[in-house]
């Protein structure tokens, strides 16, 4: 049997490729992967109360954005500041600016003020985040920013269900894992919604 193409290569090389894959799915896949989120966020968070984590698109990432409407008021979006990766509450038509990263995201308060936007985890409900590829196990293939990671790191973002999302073309057997990589909970593609055994304990208890 003759090994997948993505064996063997490093997390540069991957990157490359899935990106490339990820491109190539489009539009059909990023169609399929909104109506899969669609038809199971109701079940997600049925038991949740808090914010919906979204992301602002980039590239060939889907875009998960028409959800808003159904989940009014209860928006969020990331923005990479200078104390790390953090959420903010938003709603379709808000103030963005620039963050960090150069990515539109909600912006914080004021020069000078406390700011009161940054969202702690307890107000979170679930975390939707677009990946370059996907291991059964949960490992998730990023840009290579380690934004997710290190705010993961922190066992009270932990605790809060996320998933990554992505065509399904773009989900491998296996993926390398470094130290700071923490798995996610699972994954939507425009097949199904995936959860990992830890992924449906932690929703299931929730």
């Amino acid at each position: 049997m003759r090994a997948p193409p993505e064996d063997g290569l490093s997390k540069q090389e991957l990157r490359r490729l899935f990106r490339r894959r990820r491109r190539e799915c489009l539009p059909g896949a990023a169609q399929g992967t909104l109506t899969t989120a669609q038809r199971h966020l109701s079940a997600l968070l049925a038991a949740r109360s808090g914010h919906l984590g979204l992301y602002w698109p980039l590239g060939s990432e889907p875009d998960l954005r028409p959800l808003a409407p159904a989940w009014g008021g209860r928006l969020a979006l990331p923005a990479v500041a200078s104390t790390g990766l953090v959420y903010r509450p938003w709603q379709p038509g808000g103030p963005l600016a620039a963050d960090a990263c150069g990515i539109p995201a909600p912006p914080g308060a004021a020069p000078g003020r406390q700011d009161g936007s940054d969202l702690a985890p307890g107000a979170m409900a679930l975390l939707l985040v677009p990946a370059l590829a996907m291991a059964p196990c949960g490992l998730r293939l990023g840009s290579g920013g380690g934004w997710y990671d290190r705010l993961r790191s922190d066992p009270l973002w932990a605790a809060v269900p996320a998933l990554a999302v992505l065509p399904a073309a773009c989900v491998t057997a296996s993926l390398p894992r470094d130290p700071w990589d923490i798995p996610f909970d699972g994954w939507i593609d425009e097949r199904d919604c995936h959860l990992t055994e830890a992924g449906r304990r932690k929703i299931a208890s929730s």
